[in-house]
């Protein structure tokens, strides 16, 4: 039988050593992984709050060039409105200057007018003289606020009672009047008939108005326009002289003549 030999303690040694290193090597191993692990689960936490402080930046970036958008915007409103403010002002200035201008100009205009229809009164008040002073050598005139009233009854122009035909002595009565007016312009004539008091008011109303017809017709005829000359009939209701007498009545039977300055009472 065959003995194998003993082996001495200290030739089991080295294997010994080889297991603790390879032990150790392992633990080393584990801690470095562990470490490594805490350092990746530490990175990915830190990555993660990298990603959270950027997605805030983003939005708060965003934020910023909403506001800075919004900024734009109301700066380039702010901008245009000034713009119309001061085309606005501009404009206003413009329109104020004009219209003081304009203003100006019709203060003066209006001076200028009132100027010339104050001369133009003048001569019209002196032609009324001149027609008063040379109608009042031929029958009775007055002159009233709105121009010369020329009676045509009595003594100058004779109508029978219940007539209204002309004589020929009236007529050349009226021709002389018409020579003077033809001399004349920018006047009105109005033809007023009357009657005494006898008779209806409405028979005399008639005869009223063909008197102050007759006397029209013929002032037409004496080379007046007709476009000058109106009529109208008052019957016996405005008596020139109260009474009945016979020469209240003569007096009364009658046509005057209102003779209206244009210029005078429109200021032309």
């Amino acid at each position: 039988m065959t003995t194998l030999p003993l082996q001495s303690d200290g030739e089991k040694e080295p294997p010994r050593r080889g297991s603790k290193a390879i032990i150790a090597l392992l633990i080393g191993l584990l801690l470095l992984l562990g470490l490594l692990a805490f350092l990746a689960f530490r990175f990915q936490q830190r990555m993660r709050g990298v990603e959270r402080s950027v997605a805030a930046l983003s939005v708060k970036a965003e934020d910023a060039a909403a506001l800075a958008a919004r900024a734009s915007e109301r700066a380039t409103a702010a901008e245009a409105a000034a713009q119309t403010a001061a085309l606005g002002r501009q404009v206003a200035e413009e329109e104020t200057a004009t219209a003081r201008q304009e203003a100006t100009n019709a203060q003066e205009k209006a001076a200028a007018v009132q100027v010339e229809a104050e001369q133009i009164r003048k001569r019209a008040e002196a032609e009324v003289g001149r027609l008063e002073e040379a109608l009042g050598q031929i029958a009775e005139t007055r002159r009233t606020a709105l121009g010369l009233v020329m009676n045509l009854g009595g003594d100058h122009l004779k109508f029978e009672f219940d007539k209204a035909e002309l004589r020929p002595e009236d007529k050349e009565l009226l021709s002389r009047i018409a020579g003077i007016l033809l001399t004349s312009h920018d006047y009105t004539i109005s033809v007023n008939g009357h009657t005494d008091d006898l008779g209806s008011d409405a028979y005399n109303q008639k005869l009223s108005e063909r008197r102050a017809q007759a006397v029209r017709d013929y002032l037409v005829t004496a080379g007046l326009p007709e476009s000058i000359l109106s009529v109208e009939g008052h019957g016996k209701a405005l008596p020139l002289v109260p009474g009945s007498s016979d020469r209240a009545r003569a007096q009364n039977r009658r046509v005057e003549l209102g003779i209206v300055n244009m210029q005078i009472r429109f200021g032309r």
